[in-house]
């Protein structure tokens, strides 16, 4: 390692304390930071909060696990020992490296040949530094140097008498990290989802499995002194028995490099996965909280436990106490299978084993860059064991671990591509930039930094180059610096920090998005070093998702509070009876008796009824041949899709393919579409100069001069196809994609916007490729083999707040420089030269659901281009207000007076059918809401695409607001608008909850369609809480992507669509299903079929025990009010098994309409929203049902029988099973094949089962005519009106769906 020179020497702690660019709202990010998306704040009350400032929280006894010994290092099995890796790594920038070596990097390093000095330097380097400090630590001025002291950035005193790194959070016990050995499990290995499959690892909240120590007092800890260890340090608290975890640190850290002592004790949580439930301790209570919190199962349970009460047994004690242990187990047995496979999920994910550089360990494993050369010292650890400050080496396919700072790549320009898809539902690879002082580490040994020094330090071939690379890792370890990190939040679109290298001059370098490796991503293409910065519950991932809770659907709800009267009427009846004897003796027992007597008014059989009944619909959702591939996730739900009445929908890979193709072009005076692109190719050609064969196409081998083209250029009227050649270059110019040569030469894009890539991809279509792109140089190909050669002078990335990307490139054939810009037509339209077609076209394309992208230019001379680049590396290292700064200089400069080349149009593709869908579900009285991350203009686009906005529907679109005031005008304005649609952006979605909530969602609840862009995956499930909170209605959400886990756990019904992004959404889902059409019949038909069959057998089974207690009441009249039983052991069981389950089970076949008629008619589905199937009406009008019946049966049966009233039993008990035989009949609208069968079978049983029951049956007596006369007297008085009145209902008074059933 270099030593710093004296001069620097004096002020190489700047910045040793505290970062250089703090946090706070006058130093925002580097103006390279990605769009800011606002969180949504709905004043939830938060979580218990670990107190960061506890005194008593002493440091781990334990070593730290990621600095053991090596004696331990090398005892362990790495992922990659004994297995020879390949020799050529796949790569997407490795065609890209040059022999130069950016000149940036060739200070690091002083071993080799050429210097780094001046003459070494290129051209470029100086312009492009954007990430050091303008003149080094050392050049800082007197004033500043005070100023910086001043604010604990310089190199004075602490004034707060703390040590470099007391911002940490306090130390936690951590004895739990203690090294040990953990299994790795097959198929792991750190890989990502190559098959399809995924690990669930990041779906809930993490949890620590760390013991947690009790909150102690605010007893401040001297700056130098260690904690002490207490006895509360080996104690574990409620919050980690009952797995409540703690908020995520509020304080920002500095972490330093090659600190062991600061790795093992920093206090930071554990790196773990936790998503399970539950753990041994409170499994068992929180499982039977969930089953007795509600009445129904409370009533049961008090029940069964009188029946252990000598004095107030009835009849066999298994009749109470055996239908509630067997539902009891099943549901224990369902969470307890449930929760241990998501243990087994997490500890796959956590034992996943990674390398880390260590320097006490000898090299365990080589990765891609390392292959036959020496590696630096590494060790492997599971994830579970990764701390802070962790040096980790990952793979290509290797899944981030860790939020972790980008150090290092295997590419020479420090670039790598990432996987975001299960963190943003992005499918696009992300580029990602190492830290330049990092990436230089190691590069100028061989060599020198100049362009000449460069290409000697490569010319010994890759062996040379994997050396460097390995050297570089290695001095990585003996790195002396730090780097600051905000505190954890939740967006993954920011990141303020700042890394100081001392070692090298003490250089300052801010951190941005672009930085970080975020945990949860996949890294797509070769090989990298990071530095871990946050872990466990501090990782953005899991900060933007939730715990899964247990859903519970409203026919429940409703049946619960259905039981609440039922008990009412019980009790009533109790006391009503004991006082009509007058409160005699014992009376508050006989009071107790009669409410066992007629417990069977809630019968226990309606759980066991329902649950059987979800099953079988879960089975016909599941084998319907129609959607195909549909699983029911969570069996308890089938009845909620029957009620949605708000569906909230992402829109990438839910709505759309996310597969763009070009479809328009326009020049003003000609546009062509999908039809007309060789004639496109065709002008190109002859602009090129590229001779056409005699078909038309471009013969190979022959080139001529660029020449004829600028000739043409310079007509005094430019002719088509040179406007053709400009507007084309500039698409092939003008983006931020990367070609990817695959082993058969075939080239492949890769960019963060889909946009993009299908732009590129036109062009290359239309004979002008992109063959070869790094950061500095761009090569097109024409169709002819012809190149053009550019450098990337600069590039200014699309952002939400600009909505435009621009790109400054010099030819290198002419030396010209250009500015070429792409971006929306609200702000393009400002900046361009004066038009009279821009508005009108782009507002054509817009009504088609294309994407419109307008294309611009403007010639830069070399003069105007220094001034430019002087003015705005200033912007760019100033500390005010930089994004403004530098926004600023670019208008200033380049965003004048540009020349208007052109506007495209790009249309994204739509799942199949999703147009008829979404009209058949706001047909049905579905309120459909989508929630995307995208941007404005492309979720209005695929709005107006999907006909989720109507033809002529007016669009209000409400963004950057910054005011309350300016949200009460927006609102105000939306009351006179209640038939538009509204699209909003999640800043001014957050601004009208905070301060109008009500408002707000009593006006959005009100419209059509909602559109709300720039969503977090945090903000998507507050929406979905915030609706469900303020309306009470159903709320569906449905999504493809690991953003969207959060939205359907926090909807009452969640759809999973396995698609492109993997299936974390499938697995988080009640409901998973292959494509967005699918929802049709899932809601229209099976979602109506399940609720009316539900509601039906619950009024059914209620009636069943309803019409028993009337009859056993009626009886305890006559006998002098006495509770003794009518009805005892096996009739009382028969009943509610044997002679009535299978006929009343078979309702769950029927239907109301047939599945043409539900799906011709979706306005059917209104109708079950309002829940009139299963409501207090119903319920009264089945309560009046079974008192006629009891009475009827039990006073005819006295009156008819009154010779034999021995035989009481057997007579009631006859007519009482017939006529729920015939009730069954009377309910049945579509008559089932099995509801014959059971109809017929039960019947038998019970004539039958008369055989063998001799003691409740004289068959003397049964077998006799008048029996069976009286009998059906009995049953045709109970039955025979109800049907009678169905009928003349069915004639006069028919329902919507009677008159469409025989459509």
């Amino acid at each position: 390692m270099s030593h710093t020179p004296p001069h620097i020497a004096s002020s190489a702690n700047i910045g040793s304390n505290s970062p250089i660019i703090p946090d706070s709202p006058s130093n925002p990010p580097s103006p390279d930071s990605s769009r800011d998306v606002p969180l949504l704040n709905l004043n939830s009350p938060s979580p218990r909060r670990r107190n960061n400032n506890n005194s008593s929280m002493p440091p781990s006894s334990s070593s730290s696990v990621g600095f053991p010994s090596s004696s331990s290092a090398s005892g362990r099995n790495s992922p990659a020992a004994g297995t020879p890796r390949e020799r050529k790594q796949s790569n997407p920038l490795s065609q890209f490296r040059n022999n130069n070596l950016p000149s940036s990097y060739s200070g690091s390093g002083s071993a080799g040949g050429g210097g780094g000095g001046p003459s070494g330097m290129s051209s470029r380097s100086s312009a492009t530094s954007s990430t050091t400090l303008k003149g080094g630590p050392g050049s800082f001025s007197r004033s500043t140097r005070a100023r910086l002291s001043s604010t604990g950035m310089g190199g004075g005193p602490n004034p707060k008498g703390k040590d470099r790194y007391s911002d940490a959070p306090e130390q936690e016990d951590d004895r739990d990290r203690e090294e040990e050995e953990v299994g790795m499990p097959a198929g792991m290995g750190g890989r990502g989802e190559s098959d399809g499959e995924f690990d669930e690892g990041w779906l809930g909240r993490e949890d620590e499995d760390e013991n947690v120590g009790l909150l102690a007092g605010d007893k401040q800890r001297s700056p130098t002194s260690q904690p002490k260890v207490t006895s509360q340090t080996h104690r574990r608290s409620l919050l980690s028995y009952f797995s409540l975890s703690s908020q995520p640190s509020t304080k920002p850290r500095t972490i330093p490099f090659n600190n062991p002592a600061f790795s093992s004790s920093s206090g930071y949580p554990a790196n773990i996965v936790r998503n399970q439930k539950y753990n041994v301790v409170s499994f068992l209570p929180l499982v039977l909280y969930e089953q007795f919190k509600f009445f129904f199962n409370l009533y049961f349970l008090l029940v069964a436990l009188s029946q252990f009460v000598p004095a107030l047994r009835i009849g066999f004690l298994a009749t109470y106490v055996v239908p509630l242990a067997f539902v009891l187990l099943v549901t224990i047995g369902k969470e307890a299978f449930d929760d241990y496979k998501r243990y087994l999920r997490d500890q796959s994910a956590n034992s996943t084993r990674y390398l880390i550089l260590h320097a006490g360990s000898s090299s365990s494993s080589s990765h891609s860059h390392h292959l036959s050369t020496p590696s630096p010292p590494t060790k492997s650890v599971p994830s579970s064991k990764l701390k802070v400050g962790d040096l980790v080496i990952l793979e290509k396919n290797q899944r981030v671990p860790a939020d972790m700072v980008l150090l290092r790549t295997s590419d020479p320009s420090g670039s790598c591509f990432v996987r975001t898809d299960q963190l943003d539902g992005e499918t696009d690879w992300k580029l990602r930039l190492a830290v330049e002082g990092t990436q230089g580490l190691g590069r100028s040994v061989g060599g020198g930094g100049g362009e000449d020094g460069g290409a000697a330090g490569t010319a010994g071939g890759e062996e040379i180059t994997n050396t460097l690379e390995a050297s570089g890792d290695e001095k990585l370890l003996s790195l002396d610096g730090e780097v600051y990190a905000a505190a954890p939040t939740k967006d993954i679109h920011t990141f303020v920090g700042n890394i100081t290298l001392r070692s090298l001059g003490g250089s300052v370098s801010p951190l941005t998005a672009e930085n970080m490796l975020w945990a949860n991503t996949v890294l797509a293409a070769g090989s990298c070093v990071g530095m871990v910065v946050y872990t466990g519950r501090e990782t953005r991932a899991v900060m933007n998702t939730s715990q899964p809770g247990t859903k519970m659907g409203l026919l429940e709800v409703e049946i619960n509070r259905l039981a609440k009267i039922l008990c009412a009427v019980t009790f009533t009846l109790s006391v009503i009876l004991v006082a009509l004897n007058g409160f005699r003796g014992q009376w508050y027992v006989y009071v107790f008796r009669f409410l066992i007597l007629f417990s069977s008014i809630i019968p226990i059989s309606l759980r066991v009824n329902l649950d059987m009944g979800k099953t079988v619909y879960a089975h016909q959702i599941m084998t319907d041949s129609e959607i195909t591939g549909t699983i029911v996730r969570t069996s308890t739900l089938p009845e909620e899709l029957g009620r949605i009445e708000y569906l909230l929908s992402d829109k990438t890979g839910t709505l759309t393919q996310n597969e763009m193709e070009l479809k328009k072009l326009h020049l003003g005076t000609m546009s062509y579409a999908v039809d007309s692109m060789d004639e496109v190719a065709h002008q190109l050609s002859t602009a090129l100069g590229v001779p056409l064969d005699a078909d038309g196409k471009p013969k190979h081998g022959r080139t001529t001069s660029l020449a004829t083209g600028v000739t043409m250029a310079t007509r005094g009227r430019r002719d088509m196809s040179s406007r053709v050649k400009d507007v084309v270059m500039a698409l092939g110019l003008c983006h931020n994609v990367t070609p990817v040569i695959d082993e058969d030469k075939s080239i492949t894009y890769q960019a963060s916007s889909p946009d993009e890539v299908a732009i590129v991809r036109w062009t290359e279509s239309v004979g002008l490729t992109l063959t070869a792109r790094d950061r500095t140089s761009m090569v097109l190909t024409t169709a002819a083999g012809q190149e053009f050669s550019f450098e990337i002078l600069e590039v200014f990335p699309f952002t939400s707040e600009s909505k435009r990307m621009g790109i400054v490139i010099r030819d290198l054939q002419t030396n010209e420089i250009t500015f070429y810009q792409k971006g929306a037509d609200v702000v393009m339209a400002k900046i361009v030269a004066y038009n009279d077609w821009l508005e009108e076209e782009c507002g054509n394309m817009a009504r088609e659901g294309l994407r419109t992208l307008v294309m611009a230019r403007k010639r830069l001379s070399e003069e105007l281009w220094v001034e430019f680049e002087e003015a705005h590396r200033e912007a760019r290292v100033s500390l005010g207000d930089r994004n403004e700064a530098v926004a600023r200089v670019i208008s200033a400069y380049l965003e004048k007076d540009l020349e208007l080349l052109g506007v495209t149009g790009v249309e994204d593709k739509l799942q199949d059918d999703v147009r008829m869908t979404i009209e058949l579900l706001r047909n049905a009285g579905i309120k459909i809401w989508m929630l995307t991350g995208d941007k404005i203009e492309t979720a209005t686009c695929i709005a107006i695409s999907t006909k989720l906005v109507a033809r002529n529907q007016y669009i209000h679109q409400i963004a950057k607001l910054k005011s309350p005031a300016d949200a009460r005008d927006e609102l105000e304005f939306l009351q006179s608008k209640l038939d538009c649609c509204l699209v909003i952006d999640g800043e001014s979605l957050q601004l009208c909850i905070e301060h109008f909530r009500d408002d707000f969602i009593e006006l959005s609840t009100k419209l059509s369609a909602v559109v709300a862009c720039r969503c977090s995956p945090t903000q998507k499930a507050d929406v979905a809480r915030l609706i469900r909170a303020h309306t009470k209605k159903r709320v569906c959400c449905i999504g493809d992507g690991g953003n969207d886990v959060s939205m359907i756990q926090a909807a009452d019904v969640g759809v999973g669509i396995v698609g492109k992004e993997g299936r974390q959404a499938s697995l988080a889902a009640d409901f998973s299903i292959n494509q967005f059409s699918y929802l049709t019949k899932l809601l229209v038909w099976h979602g109506r079929n399940s609720y009316k069959r539900s509601a039906k057998l619950a009024q059914f089974v209620i009636h069943r025990g309803l019409i028993i207690s009337v009859i056993q009441a009626v009886f305890s009249s006559v006998f002098y009010f006495s509770p003794i039983a009518i009805y005892q052991g096996w009739l009382m069981v028969g009943y509610a098994t044997a002679y009535t389950m299978l006929p009343v089970f078979s309702l769950v076949l029927d239907r109301d309409v047939n599945e043409d008629v539900a799906l011709l008619y979706p306005e059917l589905y209104k109708e079950l929203t309002k829940g009139r199937s299963l409501s207090f009406k119903t319920f009264f009008t089945w309560l009046m049902i079974s008192v006629y019946q009891g009475g009827a049966i039990m006073i005819a049966s006295l009156v008819l029988f009154e010779s034999e009233f021995l035989n009481i039993v057997s007579i009631s008990f006859t007519s009482l099973v017939l006529n729920e035989l015939i009730m069954v009949a009377v309910e049945v609208t579509t008559w089932h094949t099995l509801m014959i069968l059971s109809e017929v079978v039960t019947l038998c049983l019970y004539v039958i089962s008369i055989l063998f029951l001799p003691e409740y049956f004289d068959l003397s007596f049964v077998m006799t005519t008048r029996f069976i006369w009286k009998v059906a007297l009995i049953v045709a008085i109970s039955a025979a009106p109800l049907w009678a009145i169905k009928i003349i209902k069915g004639k006069f008074a028919p329902t919507q769906y009677a008159k469409l059933r025989d459509f």
